[in-house]
């Protein structure tokens, strides 16, 4: 009983605290590469507290729908992050909870989408409609790697999928390929290059930045740091595919979580520095290819599990 109040203890605690500390990871790995200082690794957390004590701003246009996603979008990342075992054990299992996992970011992305049409704005409506049009190809690709996953592992919780007694690494070559196709997804549901930049201010060209223009204040801190969160969660999946929680205690599993998530901060920094953003009508290919790479790791994975 107290090793599991300590798990859970420990896996709130880094999901509440943790997260905007790898975004200015990235962050500081992109200002290498460009040769210059950059900002502090902690900024998002200054920039989050300096916006929660302003005052927010509301279009007479928006509803009261406006001014409850934030928090809602926020909850809704938090549930799926207590459906991950970040400190070996998830907060909560089930059987099926993988599949509820991909649903809830897509409840979240129903509900960012929800908030910038409210808006009632061309470039909010702009990019809602990307949004909604790029996320139905990382749902597919999403699920198809749950589908693999569940059938490697002959489990659909979480919990058991990523458990690996005795090892550190998987060397099947179908989890390197859902690696590599999550990886597609987790730079795509973030907004990362080369399919977003979130660090640009061209409302033309932005996709989930657009959307957020007309929040100020605290809810703008709140989606800050909901994004940081749902980043987050993405970089520890994708890193628990080809390295699994081995037998090991709660803090030895949370501090194996924290490195992973640091390794895979810097990956994400590397392939931002080395590539340029692609084109919005390219964008559909490499979510194409994404999926055509989880379609072969799921066929791969049948094969290898079917009887001889």
């Amino acid at each position: 009983m107290e090793s599991r109040l300590l798990s859970i203890s420990l896996h709130f605690l880094i999901i509440l605290i943790a997260p905007p500390l790898f975004v200015g990871i990235i962050n500081r790995i992109k200002s290498i590469f460009a040769g210059r200082k950059g900002p502090p690794i902690l900024q998002l957390y200054f920039d989050i507290y300096k916006l929660l004590r302003k005052g927010g701003a509301y279009s007479k246009s928006t509803s009261f729908l406006f001014r409850i996603i934030p928090i809602s979008l926020l909850v809704v990342t938090m549930l799926a992050g207590t459906l991950l075992p970040v400190t070996g054990a998830a907060v909560f299992s089930f059987w099926g909870d993988a599949i509820l996992f991909v649903y809830l970011f897509a409840l979240g992305r129903f509900l960012i989408i929800t908030a910038a049409m409210d808006t009632g704005g061309a470039f909010e409506g702009m990019g809602a409609s990307r949004e909604a049009a790029f996320g139905a190809f990382a749902e597919l690709t999403a699920f198809v790697v749950i589908i693999a996953l569940s059938v490697f592992t002959g489990f659909a919780s979480l919990d058991k999928i990523f458990y690996l007694d005795g090892f550190f690494f998987r060397t099947e070559p179908a989890m390197v390929l859902l690696f590599c196709a999550f990886f597609f997804i987790l730079l795509t549901e973030n907004s990362r290059m080369p399919i977003d930049d979130p660090n640009t201010h061209l409302e033309l060209t932005m996709i989930h930045e657009v959307m957020v223009l007309d929040y100020s204040g605290p809810d703008l801190a709140i989606i800050l740091y909901g994004s940081s969160v749902k980043i987050f969660i993405f970089m520890v999946f994708a890193a628990l595919l080809v390295f699994p929680n081995p037998g090991l205690n709660s803090v030895q599993n949370a501090a194996a979580t924290l490195l992973k998530a640091g390794c895979m901060s810097v990956i994400i920094g590397i392939v931002e520095s080395v590539t340029s953003r692609i084109r919005l009508i390219k964008i559909p290919q490499l979510l194409i290819a994404s999926f055509v790479v989880s379609l072969f790791a799921l066929i791969s994975t049948i094969h290898l599990r079917s009887p001889s």
